[in-house]
């Protein structure tokens, strides 16, 4: 593994880090939109996915301008999210519930998103690099944007869970009584 020794090299990694990320994600996002059950959520991850792949041709963009390929790099933290999303959906759950573990799930993404954005936004300002900075808010605030209909959602669908849960245990104590 090469040595990173300055900013422009860990601006590259982290950048390299997150095209990982991104394509990671075009694969997972499908599967979680399937694994859905409520529509809204299954349409928040279709469009999660199309933003996604904006996402990704604008890092071809900014990789282009620093001269460097946006390959050759796994990144270890979305293979474990998304690792974590694949066992919310083969989990036997309610519908409620699972979508609910999705949401969870999704959250977690985005914030991760989130987190790496604003670290190499924050570096090409550093480097003087305004173009570059400037593509990097524009993912940052589409990943901001992303998290809000979520964060909304999950208020709605955290709620159905908790009420299946609540019939689930009412039914039980009336069997109880019988």
């Amino acid at each position: 593994m090469a040595k990173t020794t300055t900013l422009h090299e860990l601006l590259i990694d982290e950048l390299k880090d997150l095209y990982s990320a991104e394509t990671q994600l075009t694969k997972a996002l499908p599967k979680m939109a399937k694994a859905a059950t409520d529509e809204g959520l299954k349409s928040g991850f279709e469009e999660h996915l199309d933003q996604t792949h904006e996402h990704i041709a604008r890092l071809d963009r900014v990789m282009e301008l620093l001269d460097a390929s946006p390959k050759g790099k796994t990144c270890k933290a979305m293979k474990g999210l998304v690792a974590e999303g694949e066992e919310k959906i083969s989990e036997d759950a309610s519908p409620a519930v699972k979508d609910a573990a999705l949401i969870c799930a999704a959250q977690k993404v985005e914030h991760y998103e989130i987190a790496g954005y604003g670290t190499v936004r924050t570096f090409a300002e550093l480097l003087g690099e305004d173009e570059i900075a400037a593509l990097l808010q524009e993912t940052l605030a589409a990943a901001y944007e992303t998290a809000q209909p979520i964060q909304r959602l999950a208020s709605t669908l955290n709620l159905k869970a908790e009420e299946g849960d609540e019939a689930k245990a009412s039914d039980a104590e009336h069997e109880e009584n019988e």
